[in-house]
Parts: C-alpha cells; structure tokens; sequence
C-alpha cells in the first residue's frame, strides 16, 4: 500500500487538486509540504493531532514536513469559525508559544538534519512595506471573489474588519514565501482553510507562471477536529501541565461508540489490517477499542510510563482494579474550611469539578455526584478534615469528571 493510498484509507484526505501529480510526490518521498499553526496558546491541543499524525506519517514516507508557525498572521487573527475577532497577542507571548510548540511537535517529527523545519511567517510578514506588498500582491486578487469564501460568509452578519480581511492574502503569500524559499510545493489544512489555501495555489500559478505548481489538499475530519479537545473544564491540552495524563487518557476513553474506530484509524499508527479486525466489535468490545485507542494516544504524548499509570487509575476508578494513585487530585486549603469542615459544593468548586456554587447546587439536586461511589443529594452535606483524611476520598461528577480530595 502506497502513503496515499494509506491515507485515503485512514480517512484522512478530502478536497484537493492535483490528484495525479499530488500521489506521484508523496509516494516518492518529493513532497516539501507545510501546515501552519496559530500560536495563540503555549501549548497545542487535541485538536491539533490529526494535523501533527498527518506530518508524521509523511516523513516517514521520506517527505519533507514544514512546520508554519504564524507569528504575523497570528498578530491579526484567522476568522474561519469564528463569530468575533481575535484578540491580539504581542510579539513576547507569541515567541514563548512558538517555543512551546516546537518542543511539542518534536514528539511527532524528526527535526534533525533537515528533515524537517520551523518556520516563522513573521520573518517576511512583519517587515512589508505596505505600498509595495499592494502593487505585488494586490492585483491577483478579486475582492469579490474573496468575499464568496465561507470564512467570511461566517463573519458578515457581525461583521468583518478590514483586519481580518486581509488573512487570506497573507496566508497566501506564505505559501508563495516557502514556495520561493524552500521549494515548499504542497499545502495541508482543514476543511475551512479550502478557500485561503486555494488562494495561496492560484497566487503562485499566477505570479510565476506555468513553470511554478503548487498544490493543495485538506482533512476528512479537520472541522470536527476543532471540536476535538472541548470539554465542560476547557481545552484537551498536549502539555501534562495544563491537561493531566490521566485526564488525557480520560478523555479518549470517553469518545462515543461511533467515533472510536474513526478514531483509531486516523491518529494512532496501529496496522490497518489489525483496525480492520474491529470493525464489527460492539457492545464491551467497543469499552476495549476506546481503551486501545486512549493507551496509543496517551502513549504517544506522555510516554508509555505514564500511559500504563492513567489506564491502571481509570480501572481502578471503574473498579477493575489497579492502582488510581494518578488521577486528578486537589489539595484543600485551610481557607476552604469553616469551623473544620466543608460543605460538598464547597469541594466541587475548589476542586474545579464545576465551575460554580450555583451549578454545584444543581449537580447534586439531580443526583449527579457522588462521594467514594456513594451518590449524594443533599445539597447541605458537609465533610470534617478528619473524615476526609481518613482514607481515599474520591468525588465524582457525572461519568467523566473525578477528583481525588485530600487534606
């Protein structure tokens, strides 16, 4: 089986341009392909995964992957998906997130000896001069056609700045950059950058001429893949500090029955042929599929080590035995006790179990905690420091959220 063909198989590829042309590159290793990345977080999320699997798969056909930080896009904000403006980040925070960023994505791709790079848009993006950028630049693009594109059709009813307006030119102009700098001749991204990618592709056919060819293409799943990661307490985050490995195994167990195989098959680097063998599992064996899948991840991310710990303390918190030692845990404070004890909704919202007293309040009034299995609905229940210290006492909130308390 060719990389292309694998990728089609895995579910990956949906829109693109070139199909002949495009095959004959990535089967023999002649791609120089980049996907660019916001720095508008210091960590990347779940949502970047596919994106980060995709690099990867590609290097190890013998492609070369360019990793596009968007340091000057990133200074206006994308307005794909969006219903009001980013806000604007300074040169010092997006540097630190770049940093960031390149630490992470080196778990997914070998930056050795030019095998692959980071890149920077705000290299050429910052130092423009606007006038002359206009009389370059300006020319091959139809304002009325821009304005079809659905990342704008998004915006304006709300309306859309003159700001944001000109991102697709700018991403456009990236890939002409790493184009011209570094023979990059094909682009990836998600369903909702066809139009900013199209854009990029036809700017270099008509500024350089039928010699110069530039192709695109975009993920399955890279809409639903901006969903990926959200959770009631934020992002899925790929930094152990900011999201747990246990909440991160957590998090892939939880998947629904019909997106685990989905799942399995796009991210993790697990044989075809053995996917394929689960393909018609169901009932407990879809529970042994999402384990798989969350093993591989976590895996993946935090290194076997922590893999084993996260899987073992979610048996145990679904009593299958095992060690719960590494779950999520928070420490309480004295300010959180009144006269020695505290009260239950006290303990979710220290615990961030949820976000406020109020829904605290209603969480319990439903049925939805429970203490150490036990389900609590009095809304008044209230714990001393003693009982709380005396053995393991774990809070649970719904089916997914869990904290071990201590004192």
């Amino acid at each position: 089986m060719t990389i292309y063909e694998e990728l089609q198989a895995r579910g990956l590829l949906a829109q693109l341009t070139d199909e002949e042309e495009i095959k004959e590159l990535i089967n023999n290793g002649k791609a120089t392909f980049y996907i660019g990345f916001d720095p508008t977080a210091d960590s990347l999320h779940v949502g970047h995964f596919m994106a980060l699997c995709l690099m990867k798969r590609l290097q190890m056909a013998g492609n070369k992957p360019i990793a596009l930080i968007g340091g000057g896009t990133g200074m206006i904000g994308d307005p794909s998906g969006k219903s009001d403006m980013r806000k604007m980040l300074t040169k010092e925070i997006i540097q630190h997130n770049c940093d960031c960023f390149k630490e992470q994505m080196s778990k997914f791709i070998d930056f050795s000896d030019g095998k692959a790079m980071m890149v920077n848009n705000a290299d050429w993006l910052l130092d423009l001069n606007y006038v002359e950028f206009l009389r370059d630049i300006g020319p091959h693009f139809s304002v009325n056609r821009m304005l079809t594109a659905e990342c704008y059709k998004q915006r304006m009813e709300k309306g859309l700045s003159f700001l944001e307006f000109n991102y697709m030119i700018m991403q456009s102009y990236d890939f002409l950059m790493l184009y011209e700098k570094y023979g990059c001749n094909m682009q990836f991204g998600g369903d909702d950058q066809w139009s900013n990618m199209l854009g990029g592709t036809e700017l270099i056919r008509r500024k350089l001429g039928k010699d110069a060819y530039a192709m695109t293409i975009t993920l399955l799943l890279n809409s639903e893949g901006k969903k990926m990661g959200k959770t009631e307490k934020g992002a899925v985050w790929l930094d152990a500090n900011k999201t747990s490995p246990f909440e991160f195994y957590q998090y892939w167990r939880n998947v629904g029955d019909a997106d685990v195989l989905k799942c399995i098959r796009m991210l993790t680097f697990l044989p075809l042929e053995e996917i394929d063998k689960m393909s018609d599992w169901e009932g407990s064996q879809l529970n042994t599929a999402k384990e798989i899948l969350a093993f591989e991840l976590t895996k993946m991310i935090h290194g076997e080590e922590e893999a084993v710990k996260a899987q073992e303390s979610a048996k145990a918190l679904f009593g299958g035995g095992g060690n719960n030692a590494n779950m999520p845990t928070y420490t309480l404070q004295e300010e959180d006790y009144r006269d020695g004890s505290i009260d239950l909704i006290g303990i979710l919202t220290s615990s961030k179990l949820v976000p406020t007293r109020s829904e605290g309040r209603r969480a319990i009034e439903q049925g939805g905690v429970s203490v150490n299995d036990e389900k609590i609905t009095d809304i008044k229940k209230t714990y001393t420091k003693d009982e709380i210290g005396a053995g393991e006492f774990i809070v649970r909130r719904g089916k997914k959220n869990f904290c071990k308390i201590l004192v």
